[in-house]
């Protein structure tokens, strides 16, 4: 038997173990190639049983040099752990980015996306999320008229990941928004 048949074996045998042996449901993974959409409702920022430095919630986190030229407050988005999806409370800051970057003192000027997720995945999911994170941020800001020819977005997955705990793996998971070259 080679190898890589005996580990995906061992694999599939081990999985059969922890999902028969589990009092819980098994974790959905997300679904990264559902079509995202856009927020369009306002709404609580997190749920009132989930502080925003708990390990389920993940930030949207915005350069200063954006927060300054567009007069914003440090914004307090999140979305779901373990998800790409945004939340109705996404919407303002990301609105504000929008705005800014449309009629503001950032017109015409490009923004980057970067998605980043905590190290608990395997890193090919991991990039993966990461990526479907910046690209969820990328739709939403595009659904409030910013040309998707000013948006790139890309993934670190968790290779800037710093954090050892449940508080610090929620501050890994995020999407830097970045002024573009």
């Amino acid at each position: 038997m080679t190898s890589s048949r005996l580990v995906s074996l061992t694999l599939l045998s081990a999985l059969v173990t922890v999902i028969g042996c589990s009092s819980k449901p098994p974790v959905k993974e997300p679904d990264l190639a559902a079509e995202p959409v856009p927020v369009a409702s306002e709404g609580p920022v997190t749920p009132a049983h989930v502080s925003p430095e708990s390990p389920t919630t993940t930030a949207v986190h915005i350069e200063d040099a954006i927060l300054k030229a567009c007069g914003m407050a440090a914004p307090q988005a999140y979305f779901a752990f373990d998800s790409a999806d945004l939340r109705p409370g996404d919407a303002k800051p990301l609105e504000e980015v929008a705005a800014c970057f449309i009629s503001g003192p950032l017109k015409g000027r490009s923004l980057r996306l970067v998605g980043h997720a905590d190290p608990r995945g395997e890193a090919e999911y991991n990039m993966v999320l990461g990526q479907s994170r910046a690209d969820r941020v990328g739709t939403f800001l595009q659904a409030k008229g910013l040309e998707a020819s000013r948006i790139s977005s890309s993934s670190r997955g968790a290779m800037d990941a710093t954090g050892s705990d449940e508080s610090s793996w929620a501050r890994d998971r995020r999407v830097d928004v970045l002024l573009g070259q």
